[in-house]
């Protein structure tokens, strides 16, 4: 009776435990077999909405600078050559000859460009072409010629020294001798590029001041 008693105690025990081990393996596999969570989702070098911004951002200063050029402020021009954005510069400086009105304006403006060794562009050497065109004079002719230069555009600049020397033919300069005017029309021909001065249009310029040249030779020695 006794044997029998403790028999079943053990059996018990042994059920007990099995009933603990299943559980406990049960659980373990419910953890395990839990669906993973989804991965989350890259970090991105930039926003959707970065390029927007960057290119507000960049608008932003050139538009603050052609705003100040409307004005006729030349620190534009100056705050644009510092962001060495040269067709922003360009804009300016069209902008500010547009609004140069006046012949003071010009020469203000002319004089600012040289002096602070700033980028002349086509439009620059052209207005100042036309301004000049028709009453030339010995200093007028040299700052022509030199701007024009400036502009590294052989057609600008061969358009200048035809506008020169026509001027002479007509007699307009009479303080201006042969000798100086072909001095000046070399002197600024180097004032080019050496690309500008190897291009076609380059290679039509040497054949106008080659030209020019011969014409001014036979004045100094006339046959």
């Amino acid at each position: 009776m006794v044997t029998l008693l403790f028999t079943s105690v053990f059996v018990l025990i042994f059920i007990v435990i099995g009933v603990v081990y299943c559980w406990q393996k049960f659980g373990n596999t419910s953890q395990n077999t839990e669906l993973p969570l989804p991965p989350k989702p890259p970090a991105r070098l930039f926003s959707d909405n970065q390029p927007a911004q960057l290119t507000a951002t960049t608008a932003e200063p050139h538009n603050a600078i052609i705003e100040l050029a409307k004005t006729g402020d030349k620190k534009a021009l100056h705050d644009a050559h510092a962001i060495n954005d040269r067709a922003l510069y360009d804009e300016v400086l069209n902008t500010l000859v547009t609004h140069s009105n006046t012949e003071a304006q010009l020469l203000s403006l002319i004089s600012h460009v040289t002096r602070n060794e700033l980028p002349v562009n086509k439009t620059l050497a052209q207005k100042t072409i036309d301004h000049w065109k028709h009453s030339l004079d010995r200093n007028s002719t040299a700052k022509l010629l030199h701007v024009a230069a400036l502009s590294d555009d052989a057609n600008t600049y061969g358009q200048a020294v035809e506008v020169v020397l026509n001027s002479w033919r007509e007699g307009k300069l009479p303080d201006v001798s042969a000798v100086e005017l072909q001095s000046l029309f070399n002197g600024e021909f180097w004032v080019l590029s050496s690309n500008t001065r190897s291009s076609g249009a380059g290679f039509v310029l040497k054949r106008t001041l080659s030209t020019a040249k011969r014409e001014l030779e036979l004045t100094n020695n006339p046959i």
